[in-house]
This record gives C-alpha cells, structure tokens and sequence, in this order.
C-alpha cells in the first residue's frame, strides 16, 4: 500500500471507532455530560439518552433471516445504548462488515461481490460472530428480501443513509490508480446494499474528491474546484459562506447531524475543508457535533487519510484502533 492508500483505510475506522460511543447523540449538551470532549477511544455506556430502539423492531420472517440473535432481548426496551457491548477502539457493525471484505480481497486478491454476499450472510447468521446491539435498516430489509426468496443481488433496498458509503469508499482506495475501474467496482458494491439515485450521487461525490487526493492533489484545493463547478447535487448549499461559523452551528442549524446523505455529505464536506490541515481536529469536531457521526467520521477519514498518510493520524489513535484493516495483497 502507499501511505496515502493506508492512511484513507485506517480513517475509515478511525472515524467510526472514536465517534461509537456517541453515535446517534442528538442532544450535544447530553453527549459533553456524559462524555466530555472525544479525544480518545471510549468504551460506551448506558443509558443513551437519545436511543430509539425503545421504538425499533425487527421481526425475522424466517429463522434463516434471525441476524439479531441474542441481541434482540434489548430491542425495544428504552435508554440501551446501540453498541454497549463493543469495546474503545471498536468499530461498529457497519465497518466490521467493511472489514470482512477487505479480508476477502487480501485473501483472494480480488473483489468478489458474490463472495462478499455469502460472506456477509454466514457472518451475520452467526449467534456471536460480534457483538454490536443495532443492525441498520439497510440489513434489516435484506434479510427480508432475502427471507422472500430473492436474489442476493436484488436483496439490496432503496436507501439514503450515508453509512452505505463505507464499503465502495473501500474499493475505491484500493482500485485508486485505475479510477474508472474503481468507481464502477465502488458502485456496483454499493448496488448490493444501498440503491437508489441518491446514494449514488453521494458516491459520485465522494469519488470526485478522494480520487484526486490520493492521486496527490491537495484535499481542499479539490473540493474549492469541485463547489467551482457546481455539478454535484449534494454540494448546492452555500459552504463557503459558513467559514466564519461554529462546525456545531454549521452541522445542527444549517445542516442536519442525522443519518441522510443530502446533509450528511456536505456535512464531511465542510469539515474536510475547514480541518483539511489537522486529521485529528476534523474527527473530533465530527465526533462532537452527533448525530449519525460515525458514519460521517467514517468517510471523513477516508479523505483526511488520503490526504495525509498513515502518519497523519496520532499514534494512540492506532495504537488502540481494536482490529485495524487488514493490508490488501501487493501489485
């Protein structure tokens, strides 16, 4: 790997990793009692205070669709944390299956998608293969489709949440220096479990600017260049008039700190290029403005690392990353 490639994949996991214990806080002033400034991997804790598996359900149609298992008991009960058994440096269920298919593809040496999906079913069939309490709706309904007697690759759902955006992140990195190929592996992967125009545009997005960042170019050099153009739909509000503004008050008022890609990827957006020159002032400031912020952290990471390398995230925050991503195969 060059150091630009092991720098983007481990802030994939960094971000998600030092954002898990707050994940989903909406009320800020709530997440700075209970966890003061996130600097450092920790370990979460209940109760959450802004949780809504109180209100959340998944009724498996089969046995063969049961991914809860023995975390199912804590759906539906009010204040559990959504990953309260996972450890600091720990990454969410969402980037263990991003780590399933980077062992896939150091271990075979390609990408497979019809291995990834086989792969991740017998993961997730698995009663403790981890111990992550919420399992997003992306996999809830295609263990249904799949439950009906679908297609594996017609499983997928019409989707919008930008923790979809972390596998083809992946597959980008490492099909880099061959950008076309990349993007269409990066996009066919994103067909298998998140569909739809919009999270499409997303990727594009992304895409537009990790590229060219790990080709060597400058990360806010390329995201000035990409508001000039104006093409992308997700990049139409005005993110250089909020340079003067609190990141807190840029993601809550202007932008939504929630889960969708339509604020969400501006939302990384204007953190990368604020914090383009500190990797660990921009995961902190992601980190403590909540809502879905180990997803955005996630796709933040990529850039940043891009851009900086390996070396550009603090060594603690390596140190204690639990289970970092495994190195893909030479040449």
């Amino acid at each position: 790997m060059t150091d630009r490639t092991a720098g983007a994949l481990w802030g994939l996991f960094i971000g998600d990793a030092l954002a898990m214990p707050v994940h989903w806080y909406y009320d800020r002033a709530a997440l700075r009692r209970d966890y003061g400034e996130v600097r450092d991997y920790l370990a979460p804790r209940n109760p959450h205070p802004d949780s809504i598996l109180w209100r959340s359900s998944y009724q498996p149609e089969n046995p063969d669709a049961d991914i809860l298992h023995d975390q199912a008991q804590y759906w539906g009960r009010p204040g559990v944390h959504y990953h309260q058994f996972l450890q600091a440096g720990e990454n969410t269920l969402n980037l263990q299956l991003v780590r399933l298919l980077l062992e896939q593809i150091a271990a075979g040496g390609a990408y497979d998608p019809d291995r990834y999906l086989q792969g991740m079913v017998g993961f997730l069939r698995t009663p403790g293969a981890h111990r992550d309490t919420y399992a997003e709706e992306w996999l809830r309904g295609f263990f249904t489709n799949r439950a009906r007697g679908h297609d594996l690759r017609r499983c997928a759902v019409k989707e919008k949440h930008v923790g979809g955006l972390a596998g083809p992140i992946a597959l980008l990195v490492l099909g880099h220096r061959e950008p076309g190929l990349a993007r269409r592996a990066a996009h066919a992967h994103l067909q298998l479990t998140h569909v739809g125009p919009l999270m499409d545009a997303a990727l594009d997005t992304v895409a537009d600017i990790l590229l060219p960042v790990l080709a060597g170019d400058s990360l806010r050099a390329t995201i000035d260049a990409i508001l000039d153009r104006g093409r992308s739909p997700l990049l139409q509000k005005p993110l250089r008039s909020w340079d003067r503004l609190d990141d807190l008050e840029v993601i809550g008022r202007k932008l939504s700190p929630a889960c969708y890609v339509d604020d969400a990827v501006p939302a990384v957006v204007h953190l990368a290029r604020r914090h383009h020159a500190d990797p660990e002032r921009a995961l902190v400031a992601n980190t403590m403005a909540g809502g879905d912020n180990c997803y955005r952290g996630a796709v933040l990471g990529a850039l940043l690392g891009a851009a900086h390398g390996l070396e550009g995230w603090p060594r603690r925050w390596r140190d204690g990353l639990r289970q970092p991503p495994p190195s893909p195969p030479a040449g």
